[in-house]
């Protein structure tokens, strides 16, 4: 005997992160597109916006990451930050209370969009368990 069921009955499971070397290799092609772009549209000597646009792919690689690949995706966005994105291009250097502020910025990023992405899947399952 054949038993009709529907597609979409049932709990839905709450889905799982991406594997950490794979937000790692996200993290060094992005940083690397981001910087040779702003690099070439607006030019090496503005490093804040740079800054805020390896935030925001902080954020967005974030949401698809474990924790656990926040402190490496934090630290390559900021290689590529501080080693093509201020002049000498090529030249990594360390500024205490910038880099660290850079540093600080990018991991607030990245674990932000990695809370944002957890909240918004558990709020997804309680609401799909009470209905």
């Amino acid at each position: 005997m054949v038993e009709w069921v529907a597609l979409g009955t049932g709990p839905k499971p709450v889905p799982q992160p991406v594997a950490t070397p794979l937000v790692w290799a996200g993290a060094f092609g992005g940083a690397l597109a981001v910087v040779v772009l702003l690099n070439t549209v607006v030019g090496p000597d503005r490093p804040g916006l740079t800054l805020a646009a390896l935030s925001l792919l902080a954020a967005v690689l974030g949401v698809c990451a474990r924790f656990t690949a926040a402190p490496g995706t934090t630290v390559l966005c900021w290689l590529f930050l501080n080693g093509f994105a201020i002049p000498p291009a090529g030249t990594l250097t360390w500024t205490g209370s910038r880099d660290t502020l850079w540093l600080g910025c990018l991991l607030t990023a990245t674990v932000a969009g990695t809370t944002a992405a957890r909240l918004a899947h558990a709020r997804a399952a309680y609401r799909r368990l009470t209905t």
